[in-house]
């Protein structure tokens, strides 16, 4: 009866703090509404607490017993500069910002584990480190947290990390994970096709940069699917396109902005290359001159294989072997959580969240200014970072002769 209560007690605190979060979302790295809530939330807990300097950050430790490694845990928290289009009692009060991808879920879930752990300080064999991030969505946060130390804030060696992501199309409580590339790497190419401007009645007396920049597109595209390896894809999506004021004047250069997206490094390189002769080639055929920029943004989110097996292994203890699936092949998307599994080994792990009585097939996906998300998966994303992190550190422990043999 006590141990029901208690769940019953941090779930609905969990919904409360989730609750004022979407009403209040805050974009990028500058959370001071966030910070004091998710401070306020955590506040009365046994914790060594640290904010950050460059954003709002909070690292957190928890310390368990005298032993030589942590785990890390992370959450992110900042929302989307969209209009939040959901008739919810608790919808965003604050024009063009949502919490449309279920941060403020993951914020909860992450007070919530802090909660759990702080209570089973006993069972942890050495420290856990809560990593609450701003700036996820395009704005480098994790790198940021990294650059002032998060991975040193035990004093000690983070052995793997872990987050987790609520999904708006998949079944409420559903965990799916793999090993090997989850999500993809992303860059961007931006391209400048600089002609002559003139009339236009009389193309043939000037350099029309607006014909080249569609046909580098079509070809970008084309190349994409044809000239690169099906097994290490790459996705090309022009996003942005710019060229001209008036329909009776040629312009002096055109614009497009393409987004791409690989699972490797080679793949991401591949690409780079293939856009260099596609797009001189392209500008030589018509008289015009190209400027190209190929930028990096985010690395592949790579899950370590023990690491997810692990992960795996918990989810199946904590919720029934029914709810967990190992996902086929990895996702288009990216996330600046790859940032720190680029330092440690860890694992990102996909939580459905979809409401109950809605389908997959039509449910709004995250980003949708429709997203709709289920408060219900709160303590569960809340349990399993907490499971994971006692399993974790129970690994660290050293063998035994006795049990060697």
């Amino acid at each position: 009866m006590g141990a029901t209560s208690d769940a019953n007690g941090l779930a609905g605190r969990l919904i409360a703090l989730r609750r004022r979060l979407h009403c209040r979302p805050e974009l990028g790295l500058a959370l001071p509404e966030t910070q004091a809530q998710v401070l306020a939330a955590i506040g009365h807990l046994p914790l060594e607490i640290t904010t950050g300097t460059s954003l709002t950050s909070i690292t957190a430790v928890i310390r368990g017993r005298p032993a030589p490694h942590a785990v890390l845990l992370r959450a992110d928290m900042d929302a989307l500069p969209v209009d939040e289009a959901t008739d919810l009692p608790y919808a965003s009060q604050v024009r063009n910002a949502m919490h449309g991808c279920g941060h403020d879920l993951h914020t909860a879930m992450l007070v919530g584990a802090a909660e759990l752990l702080c209570a089973r300080r006993d069972a942890l064999y050495g420290d856990v480190v809560l990593m609450f991030q701003p700036g996820e969505e395009g704005w480098e946060g994790a790198q940021a947290m990294l650059d002032e130390g998060v991975l040193d804030a035990a004093g000690k060696p983070i052995a793997a990390a872990y987050a987790l992501h609520v999904f708006s199309n998949q079944p409420a409580g559903a965990v799916r994970t793999r090993s090997g590339a989850v999500l993809a790497a992303s860059a961007e190419l931006d391209v400048r096709v600089v002609g002559t401007g003139g009339h236009a009645s009389a193309p043939h007396l000037a350099h029309d940069p607006v014909p080249a920049a569609a046909e580098m597109i079509l070809a970008l595209q084309r190349a994409a699917g044809r000239d690169i390896d099906a097994q290490d894809p790459a996705v090309v999506t022009v996003g942005v396109v710019e060229a001209g004021e008036r329909p009776n004047v040629i312009p002096e250069s055109a614009r497009f902005v393409a987004n791409i997206r690989t699972f490797s490094a080679a793949a991401q390189q591949r690409v780079e290359h293939l856009a260099e002769r596609v797009l001189n080639g392209i500008a030589a055929a018509h008289g015009v001159r190209v400027e190209a920029t190929f930028s990096p943004l985010r690395p592949a989110t790579i899950n370590d294989e023990t690491e997810t097996d692990l992960a795996v292994d918990v989810a199946t203890d904590v919720f029934g072997i029914h709810r967990v699936t190992r996902s086929v092949g990895p996702e288009n998307g990216s996330e600046d959580f790859s940032r720190v599994l680029a330092h440690v080994p860890g694992c990102f792990i996909s939580l459905g969240a979809m409401p109950a009585g809605m389908d997959a097939g039509t449910a709004a996906y995250n980003h949708s200014p429709h997203a709709l998300f289920d408060d219900g998966v709160l303590i569960d994303g809340a349990k399993l970072l907490a499971a994971i992190a006692i399993r974790r550190l129970q690994n660290c422990l050293p063998v035994s002769k006795g049990e060697a043999s």
